[in-house]
This record gives C-alpha cells, structure tokens and sequence, in this order.
C-alpha cells in the first residue's frame, strides 16, 4: 500500500482543519517546499497536495507554491482543490504534476469529466468526500442526497479508473479511518481506492493495508508527530 503525506494549503502555508471547516485551521509550517523536502527524505515515493484557496474559490490559486514543490522534488504528486474547467486541469497538469484529482466537477459536469478523462484518462482521479455516506461537494460546504457507493458505480461505468475516498468526520480528527465506510466502496467499484481522514498511528495504516486499498493519505498524525512516516512507509509498502 501506498502512504501518501499530505500537504493542505492555504494562504501559502502547510496547514490543516479540523472536519473540513475553514474556521477550524492549524497552521504547521509557513513553507511547503520545506515539508515537502521533508516527506520525500522520509521515503515517500508520492505527494498529495490539496490546494484549499482552490477549492474554496473554484479555481487553481496556489499555482506558483505547486510549481516550486514540483521543481524541488522527485516524488509523483497529485494535486486536488478548485480544478473545475479543463484549462484549470491543463494548467496544474502542465507544471508536471502525475495526477489531478476532481472533487465537485466530477459530480455536478459530466460532460467535463468525460472530456478530461478521453483527454487525459488515468491522470484524472475522483475524489468522493463523504458525510454519512452522503456525498459533500464545494469544498465540503454542502452536502447532497447522492450515496458516495451510487457515485461510485456511476463513475465507474463512466471510465474513471482511481478514487480517493475521503471520511470527513473522520478528517483532521485522529479517530481511526472508517473502514466499514471503506468496505462499502470496495463493494461498489472494482476501481482502485485511495483512503482519506482518521489515520492517528501506524496500525490504522496497517488495517487499511489489510484491507486492501491502494493507498493511504496521512496528514494530520505525521504533522503532530503520532505517526512516524518513514516507520510508516517501510511497515506498508514492503
């Protein structure tokens, strides 16, 4: 399984929040090239970057931050947050970056996702943030009546080949993943799946490896120090 360490920005540092919410915000370090320095020496072979102006904007803004990470490092990185036209997906595509991951769009513009996709194919990645099993969209602001499991199977159908799954009451809380949640999804797509919220120490990383998702996103708990990534990443992706 593969961890990745997560970089939230906003207002050009490396912070996090707390469920989501934009009034609950932490700040870590004022420089993400440094953190991100840091996770590659670690062992980490990919980033996740969320670029949370973005995604509370509608459009790409740390742009220029995202290049510098890129330029500076050697791992693969995706990037999600605010990507709602095909220019917004070329644009943070075009600094290098392996993989963009589409959250509202993917959900609201279907005829954008299906261009995205024949553009791009497995580049694009769907990010499926749920509340209750209840899909959120516009950065996590509202909350629809579509099932995160029913989105799921649709998309797949429509040739979306990756997930990333987020729990967000388990995001930014150190509460363990929610791995019935999880089992839910692996029900309903055949796709590989990304797990997001909730990892607080190395053996909830060990149990999502247990279930067999393709990966992990570790943010919060590497920041405060709960889970040792360099620990984490030789424990799981032996």
């Amino acid at each position: 399984m593969i961890v990745f360490p997560a970089i939230d920005i906003k207002d050009g540092h490396c912070v996090r929040l707390y469920q989501g919410d934009y009034g609950k915000v932490t700040t870590y370090d004022t420089d993400p090239v440094q953190v991100a320095l840091r996770w590659q020496e670690a062992g980490a072979s990919w980033l996740h970057i969320v670029d949370l102006d973005g995604a509370a904007q509608g459009k790409p803004v740390n742009v220029e931050l995202i290049a510098r990470i890129r330029a500076a490092t050697k791992m693969h990185i995706e990037v999600g947050g605010g990507m709602r036209s095909l220019e917004h997906i070329q644009r943070i595509l075009g600094l290098g970056i392996d993989r963009v991951i589409l959250g509202t769009v993917a959900i609201t513009d279907r005829t954008l996702l299906s261009q995205a996709l024949a553009a791009w194919g497995e580049r694009i990645v769907v990010g499926i943030d749920a509340r209750s099993g209840l899909v959120s969209i516009s950065g996590w602001h509202e909350t629809s009546q579509v099932k995160a499991t029913t989105l799921a199977a649709e998309l797949e159908q429509a040739g979306v080949q990756r997930f990333v799954y987020t729990d967000i009451a388990r995001d930014g809380v150190l509460m363990g993943p929610n791995l019935d949640a999880l089992r839910e999804m692996q029900r309903a797509t055949s796709r590989p799946l990304i797990a997001a919220g909730g990892v607080s120490a190395l053996h909830d990383l060990q149990a999502l490896a247990a279930l067999g998702v393709e990966g992990a996103i570790v943010g919060k708990a590497i920041y405060t120090g709960d889970v040792d990534l360099a620990a984490a990443i030789s424990a799981v992706e032996a």
